[in-house]
């Protein structure tokens, strides 16, 4: 029986400001059974404490800051660990950005000399002026580039919007630079919530609805996965991918529901 559950947020979930059916039930299922939830978005517009913010907000559901295990969070660690006292260009969020000077990090949204890594976050306010500004850094300078995440698009409620992967191939179309991504597909997201939680692998399930992030990161780790068939997924992507998810259901309610019934 499965006792940590690793969610992605957009598009498995909820969608927006609207939390899916059987979502609520789901995580009342893993309370009640002993086991914990955790939520492993490549979304690094916002930190750990808007998440809850918005959970309880949005959703009604209280959460710890501890749950969630964003792209953010990730990228954030390994600048502290890499970059802690040099000066690191970001184009992101003033949430992401604001959330990496809290922890100390030198982070400039401008061009200068010093500049000794770029890193680009899922950036939902993104104007033509940043893409100049990361295009000249880029272009001018040779240092390492990193990324948060791959995805290509974000789930929203009429469908999609352009996200951290989208960006990074408008900018390396500009500048033929390609990043090194940080979230999602790595490994190191479950592991980190494995060190977290004192589960084992095998007591661990992955739930997402994209392929080339949620799932390839599960079977990274080598654990369990499950993709819902509700945001960028579709049934048919099974046949081709070389990311095959364990389980696969149309809903979170539906995979809910094989939880009450005992098989997963």
């Amino acid at each position: 029986m499965k006792k940590l559950f690793l969610f992605d947020i957009d598009g498995t979930i909820a969608v927006g400001d609207t939390l899916y059916e059987g979502s609520a039930e789901l995580l009342s299922y893993i309370e009640r059974i002993g086991g914990k939830a955790y939520y492993i978005t490549n979304n690094s517009t916002k930190s750990a404490t808007d998440y809850v913010k918005k959970f309880r907000e949005c959703y009604h559901l209280e959460t710890t800051n501890e749950q969630f295990v964003t792209s953010g969070y990730l990228t954030l660690r390994f600048l502290l660990r890499n970059y802690a006292d040099r000066t690191i260009y970001c184009m992101g969020t003033q949430s992401f950005i604001d959330e990496l000077r809290r922890h100390g990090l030198t982070v400039t949204e401008k061009c200068q000399p010093d500049i000794d890594c770029v890193v680009v976050a899922y950036d939902s306010e993104l104007s033509y002026e940043k893409l100049c500004e990361t295009s000249k850094v880029l272009l001018t300078m040779d240092v390492p580039y990193y990324a948060t995440n791959p995805d290509l698009r974000c789930p929203a409620p009429f469908g999609f919007i352009p996200d951290c992967g989208a960006m990074c191939d408008l900018l390396e179309a500009t500048t033929d630079k390609h990043p090194t991504y940080l979230g999602k597909p790595s490994k190191k997201v479950v592991d980190l919530c494995l060190s977290l939680s004192g589960y084992t692998p095998e007591e661990t399930l992955v739930v997402g609805d994209r392929l080339y992030t949620d799932i390839a990161c599960g079977i990274n780790a080598g654990v369990d996965t499950c993709v819902l068939f509700t945001g960028e997924a579709k049934k048919s992507d099974l046949k081709d991918t070389p990311y095959k998810p364990t389980y696969e259901f149309e809903t979170v309610k539906d995979l809910w529901q094989a939880c009450e019934e005992g098989r997963i």
